[in-house]
């Protein structure tokens, strides 16, 4: 089982002192109206749900109430190449645990490539993440250098689809990493569509739907049950896909 420890971060919900219109972007997505019911685990939680769902969204509220930029890396990077970011994040109340944590990151697998441009930049800070150039990596490389060398533990790392870029053997050597940072005292907020890195024992999982966000374990989860439905009856599911398309 893993650790037990004091959480870096309890909660997050609304504030309640400052006007919102439900009706305007990113408040009008069910889940976001629900984030009150967030109380993160102290050694990992996950956000799931569909594309659209608000788990992104939320997650990057998180990071920015945090002192993360919005495309990721430690806070001190302050490199972002869009104005997209919602303005979830200045209504977000965050309770923080103590101590603080030593060390922080913010990974976000669609703006990766932005925070490895600005550290190849700065090559004095190559060691930290392997003594090798990040572009010099393949993606799933790069992430995997991440897991390894740059994070110290003792810190609160979230991460945003961190899957995108690992095969499934490398799924299951991030799930080894992330159980190295929660024995070091680490807590993981990760949003996540894998069902192997869903599978961590004893996480909270909350599921992002249209009725808002729900808690979930992990075998009622639609990732669990269309993976294991799918490697299952794989012949059967193929040929139902493929029937009727012309």
């Amino acid at each position: 089982m893993p650790r037990r420890q004091s959480p870096h971060v309890l909660s997050a919900r609304l504030r309640d002192d400052l006007p919102i219109d439900f009706d305007r972007y990113p408040f009008d997505i069910p889940a976001v109206r629900d984030i009150e019911t967030i109380q993160f685990h102290p050694n990992v939680t996950f956000l799931v749900g569909e594309n659209g769902s608000g788990k992104s969204t939320v997650l990057e509220a998180l990071a920015k109430s945090l002192g993360f930029g919005a495309e990721g890396g430690t806070r001190g990077v302050r490199h972002e190449t869009t104005e997209s970011v919602s303005s979830l994040h200045e209504v977000l109340r965050v309770a923080r645990g103590v101590p603080f944590p030593r060390d922080a990151y913010f990974l976000r697998a669609e703006s990766f490539f932005n925070v490895a441009t600005y550290m190849d930049d700065i090559p004095e800070a190559w060691p930290s993440y392997g003594g090798k150039s990040l572009h010099r990596q393949s993606h799933g490389e790069s992430f995997l250098a991440v897991l390894q060398h740059k994070l110290r533990g003792n810190g609160i790392y979230l991460f945003d689809e961190p899957e995108a870029a690992l095969s499934p053997a490398r799924q299951l050597a991030a799930l080894r990493l992330f159980h190295r940072l929660v024995e070091d005292r680490s807590q993981l907020i990760i949003a996540t569509h894998s069902p192997i890195l869903l599978a961590y024992p004893h996480a909270r999982i909350f599921r992002f739907g249209p009725y808002g966000i729900e808690e979930t374990a992990f075998e009622d989860t639609e990732h669990f049950a269309l993976t294991r439905d799918f490697l299952n009856h794989h012949e059967r599911r193929v040929k139902d896909l493929l029937s009727d398309v012309d």
